[in-house]
């Protein structure tokens, strides 16, 4: 999965500099939206001040915030689709190492249970689930190392907490206790999600291989058979479906109630009138910012467990390729599910 993209000097202008290239135009994009986060306080400033004095502002000045926020967003969009244009080709390059590691041990493999599926699929799925959990990781990192000090600045401006009072860097406090929060919340309440995904692709590899057989074959996919095997079907995928609806209730509750966070934290500030608007508007988004980077594994946990169950066919897979350069003779006894 790994090292036949990493460690091949074939593909390192992909895999290393290709790897190089997306992460900085991770920072890129993320220091752009440092400077949108500084104009959102500026602009909110201009409009505070226009609405509470009549002519307080000229219109060059209103339309200047404008064309300076069109220019940033202008970059910032051209970065992501040139970036995402480039990640599609990184990662069909991945699933290309995959493909051709897997396709050069064959005659390993094409006796396991769903070889077809997991060469032809899990490949892609494989490769864009991880690049895709790369990206949001290392932006998550760089979210935190842009965003953070600013909220830490800006917690100075917070007078307190209610129920807590005067905290030092009250806000970092407050987005790293909520996220820490949500992970364990949802990393308990999913625990059964991997297990259940990895076997919910097992009986549909069966039924799948089943069919393919009855193709050629009248003796295979007799209706008895394949009501057994759908019948397995079913019953793993309504008992994922009744996981995910206690998990689901759980995520987006705690997604929703995330919104109301930092108007509680800024509440005893904002009856105060201590702060502008849009100072409040840079606290407000600066925290969403730092909150959603500490939350990566409470908004990616579905993927998360997609991953881990595509990882787990795949590395049985990679298994028996190694058991038949142990042991040549005893390979095609194996099996692997």
């Amino acid at each position: 999965m790994f090292k036949s993209f990493f460690l091949s000097r074939r593909w390192w202008p992909w895999s290393l500099l290709g790897s190089a290239l997306i992460l900085f135009a991770t920072w890129y994009r993320v220091q752009l939206d440092v400077q949108i986060n500084e104009w959102f306080g500026t602009f909110y400033d201009l409009l505070q001040k226009a609405l509470g004095k009549p002519g307080a502002i000229g219109m060059d000045a209103y339309w200047g915030q404008l064309a300076t926020f069109l220019r940033i967003a202008m970059v910032y969009v051209t970065i992501a689709v040139v970036l995402d244009f480039f990640v599609k080709h990184y990662i069909f390059r991945w699933r290309q190492a995959m493909n051709e590691y897997y396709m050069a041990h064959w005659d390993k493999l094409r006796h396991i249970e769903g070889a077809a599926q997991r060469v032809q699929e899990d490949t892609m799925r494989f490769a864009g689930i991880m690049e895709g959990l790369g990206i949001d990781f290392m932006r998550s990192l760089m979210v935190l190392f842009a965003f953070v000090p600013i909220l830490a600045t800006l917690s100075g401006k917070i007078t307190e907490l209610p129920w807590f009072g005067t905290i030092p860097y009250s806000l970092v406090w407050v987005a790293i206790a909520w996220a820490l929060a949500g992970t364990l919340l949802l990393a308990l309440v999913g625990i059964k999600l991997p297990g259940l995904q990895f076997q919910n692709q097992r009986v549909e590899a069966a039924y799948r291989k089943e069919l393919v057989y009855g193709e050629d074959d009248p003796a295979h996919a007799t209706p008895p058979v394949t009501q057994r095997l759908f019948g397995d079907v079913r019953t793993n995928y309504f008992r994922l479906f009744f996981h995910y609806l206690y998990f689901d209730v759980a995520k987006w509750s705690y997604i929703q109630a995330g919104v109301m966070v930092p108007y509680i934290a800024l509440g005893p500030t904002v009856v105060g009138g201590v702060i502008t608007l849009g100072v409040m508007q840079q606290i407000v988004r600066a925290f969403g910012r730092v909150e959603s980077a500490f939350q990566f594994l409470v908004l990616s946990w579905s993927t998360v467990v997609e991953l881990m169950s595509v990882y787990k066919r795949l590395r049985a897979f990679e298994q028996q390729i190694q058991v038949a350069a142990v042991a040549p003779d005893d390979a095609a006894a194996v099996r692997v599910g």
